[in-house]
């Protein structure tokens, strides 16, 4: 099926929107944009002041999403995130009042400064996109996005993720700092406000998820399926990996593939996309043996090892 016209158009008109309020990001905004209509989770690392929270928000403001905010430190309770059922006198019954994770877009800002206990009560929202309070089970709004933000400099007072927590983000990315013309314009730009703050919605949730429905139609040949599996098999395999990759990763991966073909105006995936995609997706989770150090090992590291040894498909269009 080829791909829309009017829905390329939409995605074109989304990150129009957020170049104009995050420069120079080019690549990392379509990574985002990748994960949105993957209908996966970001998790943004990188040291504070490079435009995290302001790229969530321009993301949020440009598809007419609820989104809401988490400052997570070591006090937030679970109950805080999820919601918590209420005792109403005059009724006599316990009202659920939802927590901020009842929204489209969620940013859980500085989540690793987040005990564990509060942290894992993501998990289910991440996964099953509802929350269970006192029994009862919720759906969350549709579509839902978390993106959560860490430093990977500062770890006093944090608490590092759970492995668990780190296979259900689709994609792990990182802004870095701008370079010397780009944060002259970004100075230049933000003279009469924020930028952000300006902007108008390009389109409504409800056609972000058709575009998500879209995606699953693109194709993806045996051979390149292939090639991303031997890609993920190898991470398992590999003798300086304590944990490989999750058949929720493949799964994850596949799927961001066919995002981010939707993106290059294709409606089938190719191998480039796969070798693109693969430190994004795969590199957060995998778990190194600790004599990887010795010899300067990184996830990173082991899957360009990886990408170099195993045979690229040549394939066409069928």
């Amino acid at each position: 099926m080829p791909v829309r016209q009017e829905s390329m158009q939409i995605v074109n008109d989304i990150r129009m929107n957020l170049e104009s309020c995050i420069l120079g990001k080019t690549s990392e905004i379509r990574l985002l944009l990748t994960a949105l209509l993957a209908g996966g989770h970001v998790l943004i690392e990188d040291v504070p002041g490079t435009g995290k929270t302001q790229l969530i928000r321009a993301l949020a403001k440009s598809i007419s999403g609820d989104y809401r905010r988490i400052q997570c430190n070591p006090d937030i309770l679970p109950s805080d995130i999820t919601g918590v059922s209420v005792y109403h006198p005059r009724d006599e019954m316990f009202h659920f009042r939802p927590g901020p994770v009842m929204t489209n877009i969620l940013l859980a800002d500085e989540i690793n400064r987040a005990t564990t206990k509060t942290q894992s009560a993501l998990l289910e929202v991440m996964e099953e996109r509802n929350v269970t309070v006192d029994g009862e089970t919720y759906e969350l709004p549709h579509p839902f996005m978390l993106c959560a933000t860490q430093n990977p400099i500062e770890f006093e007072g944090t608490y590092t993720l759970p492995e668990a927590q780190l296979d259900r983000f689709m994609m792990r990315i990182s802004l870095g700092y701008p370079d010397a013309s780009t944060e002259k314009n970004l100075l230049l730009s933000h003279q009469d406000g924020q930028p952000v703050d300006k902007l108008k919605p390009v389109t409504e949730m409800e056609r972000i998820a058709s575009i998500q429905e879209e995606i699953r139609d693109v194709y993806i040949s045996e051979p390149v399926l292939g090639y991303l599996l031997d890609i993920v098999r190898g991470t398992r395999e590999h003798p300086l990996a304590m944990l490989g990759a999750s058949p929720r990763a493949a799964l994850s991966y596949m799927m961001a593939c066919k995002a981010f073909a939707f993106l290059q105006e294709r409606d089938y995936v190719l191998p480039d996309d796969v070798k693109t995609l693969a430190s994004y997706t795969l590199g957060h989770r995998i778990l190194l043996r600790p004599e990887s150090r010795l010899d300067n090992i990184t996830a990173n590291s082991l899957l360009n090892g990886l990408l170099h040894s195993i045979q690229v498909p040549v394939t066409m269009r069928q």
